[in-house]
């Protein structure tokens, strides 16, 4: 799975998802390429399954390119668990498109 071997910070906040991105859109490499149409986060899980569901399908030959990376770190608190005691632990990293 994909996430950053280290980091400044463990946990971020959540932030904002601001409209449709002007740089990184276009197609830089290759004949095809999957474009998000909407603002989401992408998760570490997606982008494993996206990537064998791909692969199954290339030939030896081809080549695929992932150019987003899950660098946000998303915690989460367990069930049923009663407020304060701080933020919750990272529960997943996702990429933000």
């Amino acid at each position: 799975m994909l996430q950053p071997s280290r980091t400044k910070y463990r946990k971020q906040q959540r932030g904002k998802m601001r409209g449709m991105a002007t740089r990184g859109s276009t197609l830089t490499y290759g004949d095809f390429g999957l474009k998000a149409l909407a603002s989401a986060w992408l998760t570490a899980r997606q982008i494993e399954a996206a990537r064998r569901a791909i692969t199954g399908h290339v030939k030896r030959g081809g080549q695929i390119r992932i150019r987003v990376y899950p660098d946000k770190p998303v915690s989460a608190r367990p069930a049923e668990t009663r407020m304060g005691g701080g933020k919750g632990a990272v529960d997943r990293w996702v990429a933000v498109v």
